[in-house]
């Protein structure tokens, strides 16, 4: 069996060889960016934080105790404690999954729902371009965060409510995207080859189109999960999103302004928490869209190889 197993891998390197060399030269463009390897730590951070952080905090997030109330950062509690003495590291901790939960959940409805309808309209053109098209500007020509604070408001606070606000706000910038990478592709030979032998739309889509479209949607997609969560965490701070007792960064915030600045932990700690990961989902979309730029990944190889013949 292994030597099977083993055959099969080398069939498989092998003919994916050009695929692999090329995401090799992806990874080393990224990591040369001093820019987006900072992004990609904030980010690992914070899906750490996310991932393990309910399991490596102090204390029960929602332990009150009022002995402890509003105490400056200690030993005992290093991002100090809130109005009913919980302890804030803990919070902040827990509302790291929040957000990421959030942001997953919000981007897995938008962006399927918005690179679907950019595909159909750019392929296909026509009246159902236009239709769709025309249904997505009535979207974009309201503002984003009116947009779904008046949606929040119509179906009550909560954070169910905003991940299905955000979706519906955000899935028409995918539309535009795809569409207008839509229209470029399928002018290529390739295309009307696909479609002289006679392949269905569906499968030159799946198979031809979509995969050239890709780069510009991972791209956008690395960023919105920073405005996606920083937009969730406006929407609780006004009061919009997650409703206390939960630790969502945005509702701390909007807990502790009350208190500031003689208390000023308690919204400087949420406060950083959103900056950094924001900051560092930002860095690392600019990097991956350097990496994934053929122009740069060219130049790279180029100065590799002559490098190599020196």
């Amino acid at each position: 069996m292994k030597p099977l197993q083993s055959s099969r891998i080398g069939q498989y390197l092998e003919r994916n060889r050009a695929k692999i060399e090329e995401w090799k030269l992806t990874l080393k463009v990224l990591l040369r960016s001093p820019s987006a390897v900072c992004g990609l730590v904030l980010v690992l951070l914070f899906l750490f934080m996310a991932v393990f952080g309910p399991y490596i905090s102090p204390s029960d997030p929602y332990k009150i105790d009022f002995a402890k109330r509003l105490r400056p950062p200690s030993s005992g509690n290093p991002f100090g404690t809130d109005e009913y003495g919980r302890d804030l590291l803990s919070r902040v901790l827990h509302g790291a999954r929040v957000s990421l939960i959030v942001g997953i959940v919000t981007l897995a409805i938008c962006v399927p729902v918005g690179v679907v309808l950019g595909l159909i309209a750019g392929y296909f053109g026509g009246v159902v371009d236009e239709v769709i098209m025309r249904v997505t500007d009535i979207f974009l020509a309201f503002p984003a965060l009116v947009l779904a604070m008046a949606l929040s408001v119509a179906m009550g606070s909560g954070l169910m409510t905003v991940m299905i606000a955000l979706a519906v706000v955000w899935w028409p910038a995918y539309v535009r995207i795809t569409r207008g990478q839509v229209l470029s592709v399928r002018e290529n030979l390739f295309i009307e080859a696909a479609k002289a032998m006679g392949i269905s739309d569906f499968w030159i889509i799946a198979r031809h189109i979509l995969p050239n479209v890709l780069s510009p949607i991972i791209v956008i997609a690395t960023m919105d999960m920073g405005a996606v969560i920083l937009t969730a965490a406006a929407l609780s701070f006004i009061g919009l999103g997650a409703q206390p007792p939960t630790p969502e960064w945005g509702r701390l915030v909007a807990d502790g302004q009350p208190y500031f600045p003689e208390c000023w932990w308690y919204v400087f700690f949420p406060g950083i928490a959103i900056f950094l990961t924001v900051l560092g989902f930002n860095l690392l979309g600019d990097g991956i869209r350097d990496a994934l730029d053929p122009k740069i990944r060219r130049r790279l190889e180029f100065k590799s190889a002559e490098g190599e013949s020196q």
